[in-house]
């Protein structure tokens, strides 16, 4: 999308009668501020959606060293974006300027508006995706900082959180960014104490673990303590789709994640395959919208909420999560997906983070410019990865251990890896050894052909080579197969513990009322449409269930 159409949904003017349409529908009250009064602060959580009748409103940054105007609101603009819907905290501050006249609608007033307004819905919906779009593509907007050392473990973990929590950053490098010294010596701390995280003049967190980096930046919602209709383990493309589904026909929904929703399709570049979209489309680009969706329908997403064992209370599941939180629920959607297999060769745990990547995005190819990398594995994860790290490294050595690259690879992508002039395909090849001084630097790999052995001088090693579930978190009563995936429908038959008067519905388990579904189902499609079509279609499962309660 060029830059002036996306401005043009970024920052739409509502007509005058749109404004009091929406103040009808909303019942909004029209509020009168004098010049230079707050109305969002960076930070805050709970925070209303303004549409300006007269006046106007200055949108700023104040994220940098200076704040920065971003934006003006004037008639019939308004203000937010994704935040609103998704209760994550604002990322800038809204001040009035002059003598400003506005309408005020609260998160709640504000999703039934978007239920009762269609044509309002699609406005405000197009405008707070451009907003965020705009934003990250924008290059001067800092967000917050992170300062810490590209050979850090702890380093790369913070930005990984950050970076698939859409949470907008800026990364100074301990090797590399000049702004560094002067950084650390204003808040006060040295090179040994980071990676730290900082917002403008501030200095919030010290090397946090994940759960305190989402505490603290006010990201994680409390799961609560109130019954619900469903709740989903694995925020991915199969659990989000119940999400929306589930949230959308007025289910009570409670969705969990132990990390971040999109889950492996979340670290795709490029998904070509999906329908509707002839020419692609992000999996952070996905996870957003779907997000969103979840989030207008009234569904509560808590991350990150790893899942540490499931029990049951009669009918009922009771999951307890790392921090000791319960959650009990009518139903149950266990879509966990599954990870990637860790190499089993020599350093490869060393390097995790500071050389070896299970994902390929903007966060790990900054490290990749004009270097040499390589791509393990012959799925579409490795094909996309290898492609999309093709434009920014110098070289991306691509090795499978077979020598067709067609068996488990969809053809498009076949020729697209065969075409590209700086991928080199390596058949037959195998990682044996890693090395390297803090650091990833080289790796030595065996063809299993010839037996003849290499090194490869490598800045970096992408691993994607198949995929184990997440499922140790389960008690013996849900049923897997050999290999951990969960059994559902006619596998489950025989030892279901439902009713006689009825078989186990197709997604559902050996325990009555718990479902599976996408990647941690066995027999399961490994694809994005698929877990999207089975996180849907589990939601027609949960309600006849329901009947029967």
């Amino acid at each position: 999308m060029v830059a002036h159409d996306l401005n043009q949904l970024a920052f739409p003017t509502l007509e005058p009668d749109q404004v009091a349409e929406l103040a009808r529908c909303s019942e909004a009250p029209l509020q009168r501020y004098e010049d230079g009064q707050t109305l969002i602060e960076a930070g805050d959580r709970d925070f209303d959606f303004h549409v300006v009748k007269s006046g106007a409103i200055e949108i700023v940054d104040v994220s940098g060293d200076e704040p920065r105007v971003v934006a003006v609101h004037g008639p019939g603009g308004f203000t937010g974006d994704v935040s609103h819907l998704t209760g994550n905290p604002a990322i800038i501050r809204a001040v009035t300027r002059g003598p400003t006249e506005l309408y005020a609608l609260s998160r709640k007033a504000l999703r039934e508006a978007l239920d009762q307004c269609p044509t309002f819905s699609d406005i405000v919906l197009q405008a707070f995706i451009a907003r965020r779009q705009l934003i990250r593509e924008s290059g001067s907007f800092v967000g917050l900082r992170v300062i810490g050392s590209r050979y850090s473990q702890d380093t790369f973990r913070i930005r990984d959180f950050l970076a698939r929590n859409r949470v907008l950053y800026t990364w100074l490098d301990l090797e590399a960014d000049a702004d560094v010294g002067r950084l650390l010596e204003e808040f006060g701390v040295g090179a040994a104490d980071t990676p730290v995280v900082a917002c403008a003049h501030q200095l919030l967190l010290r090397n946090p673990t994940n759960l305190e980096l989402a505490e603290g930046l006010g990201l994680r919602r409390q799961p609560g303590t109130e019954l619900v209709d469903l709740a989903i383990v694995g925020a991915g493309p199969a659990g989000l789709a119940a999400a929306v589904y589930g949230a959308s026909e007025g289910l009570a929904t409670l969705l969990l994640d132990r990390a971040a929703a999109g889950g492996q399709a979340g670290a795709s570049m490029r998904i070509e395959n999906y329908l509707g979209f002839a020419t692609g489309i992000t999996g952070t680009e996905l996870a957003d919208r779907a997000v969103l969706q979840a989030n207008r329908f009234g569904a509560r997403l808590s991350v990150p909420s790893s899942a540490m064992r499931l029990a049951f209370d009669g009918r009922y599941p009771i999951l307890t999560l790392e921090g000791g939180e319960s959650v009990v629920a009518k139903c149950l959607l266990i879509a966990t997906g599954a990870q990637y297999r860790r190499l089993e060769v020599d350093g490869c745990e060393a390097f995790e983070g500071r050389g070896v990547y299970y994902a390929a995005t903007p966060n790990e190819a900054r490290q990749c410019q004009s270097v040499d990398v390589a791509v393990v594995g012959g799925g579409n994860s490795a094909g996309q990865a290898a492609v999309f790290l093709s434009g920014v490294a110098r070289k991306v050595y691509h090795l499978i251990r077979g020598s067709d690259l067609g068996k488990s690879m969809s053809s498009y992508l076949v020729r697209r890896v065969e075409q590209t002039d700086n991928i080199e395909l390596l058949r037959d090849t195998e990682v044996q050894r890693m090395h390297g001084d803090g650091h990833l630097q080289a790796v030595d790999v065996r063809n299993s052909r010839t037996g003849e052995v290499a090194r490869l001088e490598l800045s970096a090693l992408f691993s994607f080579i198949g995929a184990v579930p997440r499922t140790e978190w389960l008690p013996q009563e849900i049923e897997t197969d050999s290999r951990g995936f969960v059994l559902t429908g006619a596998a489950v038959k025989a030892a279901w513990q439902g009713p006689t008067t009825r078989d186990p519905f197709l997604l559902e388990t050996s325990r009555r009322g718990v479902f599976a579904a996408g990647d941690v189902r066995s027999g399961s499609v490994k694809r994005v449409a698929s877990a999207v079509g089975e996180g849907s279609m589990a939601i027609q499962f949960v309600h006849e269930y329901l009947k029967e309660m």
